[in-house]
């Protein structure tokens, strides 16, 4: 069967359809086979497995996806696309598509309903206007996953795996690191799309932690110190604590606070590790400094 990775065939099938590309909806159609083939790989992709897929756009990653997967479910978003997928997905039984917005739908009733309460596999070619909002409601509703294998902005996924000090380290990096293993895949040239974006774009997989990276923290108060310094993450850490909203902003109890831990005043949260993050956070929740 034809992959969508032939050009030829991909225009064909945009031009019968009289598809125009959108730019609210960020779409760039994926058509390395290459690329897809070691973002399956990374995924690690078996008949025993369901997979929730998110922005299929016209079926590339799909129709890959179908031939090793147990069970497919593709969420799509445009209303212009379901017809394609309907054509190009055409007799691959063990793929449904879902016309919905994916930050909408519950996520925990598919599970349920579709892998009878199992961890499932995502896998993307996410919009990169909206990546980060997605994959924060995927890790921090909790739901179900094994993993998370995506295509995103190159500068994204370096975020993502950024560590301390370094310009790319900043709250999606914790965030990240806090719910899951990130590791860089492959890289995707401007040209491996149609249309071409104007950045270079990375596979990144996510691999779920058992449990979060540090425990016996209280997570909305260290994401709240994690949003805190990452506002400002040009001041030191007792002044972006300072101003931070959902704490006290009381710099001399910020100060003994920081003295305590056994740091400089003049720290900035950038240089923190994440566990350095939950020590910090401990130590203002035993002193009742959270709203």
């Amino acid at each position: 069967m034809e992959h969508l990775t032939n050009p030829v065939y991909m225009q064909a099938v945009l031009r019968r359809h009289g598809f125009r590309f959108q730019k609210k909806y960020g779409q760039n159609f994926l058509m390395n086979e290459g690329v897809l083939q070691s973002m399956v790989d990374a995924a690690g992709v078996t008949k025993d497995d369901f997979i929730l897929e998110i922005g299929p756009g016209m079926g590339t990653l799909t129709q890959v996806l179908s031939e090793r997967a147990g069970k497919v479910l593709a969420v799509e978003l445009d209303d212009n696309l379901i017809p394609i997928l309907e054509d190009t997905l055409f007799g691959r039984s063990n793929v449904e598509v879902m016309h919905a917005d994916i930050l909408k739908v519950d996520l925990h009733q598919i599970a349920e309903e579709k892998n009878g309460g199992k961890p499932m596999k995502v896998a993307a070619n996410l919009p990169y206007y909206i990546t980060t909002p997605i994959l924060m409601e995927l890790l921090t509703k909790k739901v179900p996953m094994e993993s998370v294998t995506v295509m995103v902005q190159k500068e994204v996924a370096l975020r993502m795996q950024a560590g301390p000090g370094s310009k790319d380290y900043g709250a999606l990096s914790l965030a990240i690191q806090y719910y899951t293993e990130p590791e860089l895949v492959c890289i995707a040239a401007p040209d491996d799309f149609m249309p071409s974006p104007k950045v270079e774009s990375a596979v990144i997989h996510l691999k779920m932690r058992e449990e979060p990276a540090v425990t016996d923290v209280d997570e909305k108060a260290l994401f709240t110190v994690i949003k805190a310094v990452f506002a400002q993450r040009r001041k030191t850490l007792l002044n972006s604590l300072s101003n931070g909203p959902g704490m006290t902003n009381d710099k001399q109890k910020i100060r003994d606070v920081i003295c305590d831990m056994g740091w400089e005043e003049t720290i900035r949260g950038e240089k923190l590790t994440l566990e350095e993050f939950a020590s910090l956070t401990r130590e203002m929740t035993k002193r009742s400094m959270f709203d």
